[in-house]
């Protein structure tokens, strides 16, 4: 019988080495390189005789119905998992130590048991006392959901096969789980793979949705080989920093919806609540006018999403200036610097540049440009933008400012919340504010210098 063979692989991003090394040429993390059996490969003569069967082909034109959807009953998690979650599909949901993905799933396991009984929960990394804590916490402890605790693959597959099929299985987290058709340590790469492809297996043979918590690593990727997040369906990463008390659902992957589409919850004492205005709570307190602060009139998906964009333009105080962005491209910032120096003579490239997204959204539209250049120009100057005035569109290097796409949502979100005033880009054709047309960075300097 022929010896299995071994390979070195980087636990951090998959990669495959000859040998052993202290540090991962694909990734250049140190230490994460480990010894794994690699499986057998298959005889020649199997191969050889091996048959395949054919397969019915199909034309494009015949479009079959939509799948049918199993909504949760928590309103922004089925917003971004397209509508509710597939039969039949796998969905991995990432996110940082302690933001919240536990809390996250078992909402959503309740919401939908007290409906449907048949929700599975197994977790890997806590005790089931535990989770019953979180659950009495939550006041969710009256909910028909059926905890197990597991590691193993074959354990959880016996447990299901054991019963009646559940309409949703959520497993806590892929990190945990092991198989033991492999030698390799468990948590490792193989044996993340193999067990995330068994489940997924599963998941299409039965018609149950699984749902799979899954950590990320120091560079907000989650953690394991890329190979995982293609066997899923759809990926999702909830967002949340330790100074908000906010969180944000946001889809990276989704082959049965958008993949633009955000959700914005709030985390308290008795779990996570669902934040149907999120406009209001990104604008943060804006009782007076203070310099350097624009609206920004964005679009997340489908929602029309209004936040508040801050800079602060100060004297440097070494050779070179300093930037300090967040929420934003530092890219993007360089850019819009040098096309206020270049085309609006405007001068502040020497200087220290702040600028912040407040409650620590993170945007990544181009129409956020505008907004930007307004709340740099207004630091520079000393001069705050009204009060009752919104902000966008996209800035070129020649100083022209582009129109952005669905005007008529950010505006009437924008008179939804009280604002009265709209600095757009020219050609931008649309009702119920007083619009201010700017053509060219130019224009924007010579507006904002005259206020």
């Amino acid at each position: 019988m022929a010896r299995g063979q071994t390979a070195y692989v980087c636990q951090s991003c998959g990669a495959v080495h000859a040998k052993w090394a202290g540090q991962c040429n694909a990734c250049d993390a140190w230490h994460t390189i480990v010894e794994e059996q690699a499986a057998p490969p298959s005889g020649g003569s199997a191969r050889r005789t091996a048959k395949g069967r054919a397969v019915a082909l199909e034309t494009l034109a015949s479009v079959s119905a939509a799948p049918p959807r199993r909504m949760t009953g928590v309103a922004e998690f089925d917003r971004v998992t397209g509508g509710g979650l597939v039969a039949g599909s796998a969905l991995l949901l990432g996110g940082d130590p302690g933001v919240g993905k536990s809390t996250l799933i078992l909402q959503a396991l309740a919401a939908y048991a007290r409906k449907a009984p048949s929700v599975v929960y197994v977790s890997g990394e806590e005790a089931l006392d535990q989770v019953r804590l979180r659950a009495t916490r939550m006041g969710l402890a009256q909910a028909p959901v059926q905890l197990g605790s597991a590691t193993c693959v074959e354990d959880i597959l016996a447990t299901l096969a054991a019963g009646p099929v559940p309409d949703i299985l959520a497993v806590d987290s892929i990190q945990t789980l092991w198989t033991s058709a492999l030698d390799a340590a468990p948590g490792t790469i193989a044996q993340v793979r193999t067990a995330t492809h068994d489940l997924v297996r599963y998941a299409k043979a039965s018609g149950t949705a699984v749902i799979f918590v899954g950590h990320v690593t120091k560079d907000g990727q989650i953690a394991g080989p890329k190979a995982v997040e293609h066997l899923v369906d759809a990926v999702l990463y909830f967002e949340g920093e330790r100074g908000h008390h906010f969180r944000i659902l946001r889809a990276v992957k989704n082959r049965f919806g958008a993949t633009d589409e955000i959700g914005v919850f709030e985390m308290t004492g008795s779990g996570l609540e669902e934040v149907r205005n999120p406009s209001a709570l990104f604008l943060g307190d804006r009782s007076g006018l203070s310099p350097g602060t624009a609206v920004f009139a964005g679009i997340e998906g489908t929602r029309p999403l209004l936040s508040e964009i801050q800079a602060l333009v100060a004297p440097s105080s070494y050779g070179s200036p300093r930037r300090a962005v967040v929420g934003w491209d530092a890219g993007r910032l360089a850019m819009i610097l040098a096309v206020l120096d270049a085309r609006a003579g405007l001068g502040i490239s020497s200087r220290d540049i702040y600028l912040n997204v407040a409650g620590g959204l993170k945007i990544a539209e181009p129409a956020a440009d505008l907004a930007a250049a307004a709340a740099l120009i207004s630091s520079h100057t000393g001069r705050a933008l009204p009060q009752d005035c919104v902000v966008f569109g996209e800035i070129a290097l020649s100083g022209d400012v582009r129109p952005a796409p669905q005007a008529d949502a950010r505006l009437k979100e924008a008179a939804k919340l009280g604002f009265s005033r709209a600095l757009v880009p020219a050609g931008t054709k649309a009702e119920g504010l007083a619009l201010e047309r700017i053509s060219d960075v130019g224009g924007l300097v010579r507006l904002l210098d005259a206020n």
